[in-house]
């Protein structure tokens, strides 16, 4: 029988869990942001919302070794310990796929999006960005869980990790669209590179979503 343990700690790692899915949910919005400018040729500020990913992202990571520096080794944990770093792992590498996503664009600043692309681009950008923002919610409840052991409680968290999953299929749907579209319409070598790999690098981010909700569904596993 698991004993719920919270109320011994003056701070919980999963504090600072829900702390880092926040950053990753405020990255996502500003990585919106970016793709969308980068698409204008009225917008001129992508750097600005690039380096905003940039800052959030060093948040994150600080949050990140806080809890893997600070985790005592005798504190009695309701999971196991290298489940929350697993977790923990995937669910910065969301904010890596973000970052890594927003510098590739950066080496051609000027190039922008063929416009024929734009909606297909667009609807998956959309499309990684609604499991990312799931997160937080996911962290959120799972604590409720973990201080819980309500199996009612439990349900909403595997709710949440198969609508993620769900969204992250869809997400595959949009990037394999977008690639269609891409040996479809361009004729430029470099232009075809570049769309490739961007989709590629914007297609994990989901990927690295769900990945976090299957190590979710591990931790509350029972």
């Amino acid at each position: 029988m698991r004993i719920p343990f919270f109320s011994m700690l003056t701070h919980s790692p999963f504090d600072a869990l829900q702390e880092h899915a926040e950053k990753v949910k405020e990255c996502a919005w500003a990585f919106q942001q970016a793709i969308e400018c980068y698409a204008s040729v009225r917008c001129d500020a992508f750097e600005e919302h690039r380096q905003q990913v940039i800052t959030l992202e060093h948040a994150a990571d600080s949050i990140k070794r806080d809890i893997r520096s600070h985790l005592p080794k005798n504190m009695m944990l309701p999971v196991e310990k290298f489940q929350l770093f697993r977790y923990l792992r995937e669910q910065d590498s969301v904010l890596d796929a973000v970052q890594e996503t927003l510098n590739w664009l950066s080496y051609r600043p000027d190039t922008g999006i063929p416009e024929a692309l734009e909606r297909d681009l667009f609807l998956l950008v959309d499309a990684v960005v609604e499991p990312t923002e799931e997160l937080s919610r996911m962290v959120g409840e799972a604590r409720i869980y973990l201080r819980t052991f309500s199996e009612k409680q439990r349900e909403k968290v595997k709710t949440i990790i198969a609508n993620i999953r769900q969204m992250e299929h869809e997400a595959d749907q949009r990037e394999h669209a977008l690639l269609r579209k891409v040996f479809e319409i361009e004729t430029d070598p470099v232009m075809v590179l570049h769309m490739l790999k961007l989709a590629e690098i914007i297609g994990s981010i989901a990927d690295h979503a769900e990945n976090a909700g299957d190590m979710m569904r591990a931790m509350i596993a029972r």
